[in-house]
């Protein structure tokens, strides 16, 4: 039995139209309430959200700016 291979740590952002947001909120959505596996390719990445996910928002201030960022966790399983 072989190990996975280790992926390179990532930190992305990327803007969305308005419209494509809510696309891709609606998507999340339908997946969670069917309890099934969210599929989003982010910066040419394909990434599988399990629906047993930890789900999270968060708020942010800072000075001027705030920020909600709506997380996902979840633990990528050895094989």
């Amino acid at each position: 039995m072989t190990k996975r291979k280790a992926k390179p740590e990532k930190d992305l952002e990327k803007a969305y139209s308005q419209k494509d947001f809510v696309a891709k909120l609606r998507r999340l959505a339908d997946s969670l309430e069917k309890n099934k596996r969210f599929r989003i390719q982010i910066a040419g990445e394909r990434i599988s959200v399990p629906p047993d996910a930890i789900f999270n928002i968060e708020h942010e201030r800072e000075g001027d700016n705030e920020e909600i960022e709506f997380q996902l966790k979840w633990m990528v399983p050895e094989k």
